[in-house]
């Protein structure tokens, strides 16, 4: 009879196992756009495509979600936008309104015509930052952080898919992978520490 400890020990052993990951390379993006479709339509889930260049289509054939950095965007700009109006408005009209060329400082909106370069300069500033941040965050590339590249060649001239082998038999995506172009096929066992 199992106890609570060795229940443990064996839910650990099955978390900790690691999962078979099949590399297939490609030498033509055009090969590989085709196998890319051709292994989602058999139901085969891509871990990932690594390309030296960007493939136009790719993230369509893949079944990617559109990217949502303009909304973000948007939002960092209406932040930088509400920052300029704050800012011009307590420095120029409250805290130290000035005389310049004979135009009093009495209300922001009659001194707003002048703020439009600063609000526009300050809304590109967050929006851009801010973007940059989000995207470095997003996909998560930290500082010194440890490249993720699987082959070497990808960032020369080849394509590798990454495709996720599951409960499904090696040999039947392999020869699946064989026939849409692959020159190169491994098998690598990844660990599901990450």
């Amino acid at each position: 009879m199992m106890t609570g400890l060795d229940r443990l020990e064996n839910l650990k052993t099955v978390n900790c196992m690691a999962s078979k990951v099949i590399h297939a390379i490609y030498n033509d993006d055009d090969i590989l756009l085709n196998a890319v479709k051709k292994v989602r339509g058999e139901h085969y889930h891509i871990e990932e495509v690594y390309t030296p260049f960007p493939v136009h289509g790719l993230e369509k054939a893949m079944g990617l979600a559109d990217t949502r950095i303009a909304i973000c965007a948007f939002l960092y700009g209406l932040v930088g936008l509400s920052v300029a109006i704050t800012m011009m408005n307590f420095i120029m009209i409250q805290d130290w309104p000035q005389d310049i060329g004979g135009k009093p400082s009495f209300s922001y909106l009659e001194n707003m015509p002048a703020f439009v370069p600063i609000m526009f300069e300050m809304t590109v500033f967050f929006a851009a930052h801010l973007m940059v941040i989000t995207f470095y965050m997003r996909s998560k590339l930290w500082p010194f952080k440890k490249a993720e590249n699987p082959d070497v060649r990808t960032t020369d001239d080849h394509f590798l898919m990454a495709v996720d082998a599951g409960n499904h038999s090696v040999e039947e995506v392999s020869s699946l992978l064989q026939s849409t172009g692959a020159i190169e096929i491994s098998l690598i066992e990844k660990d599901d520490d990450h």
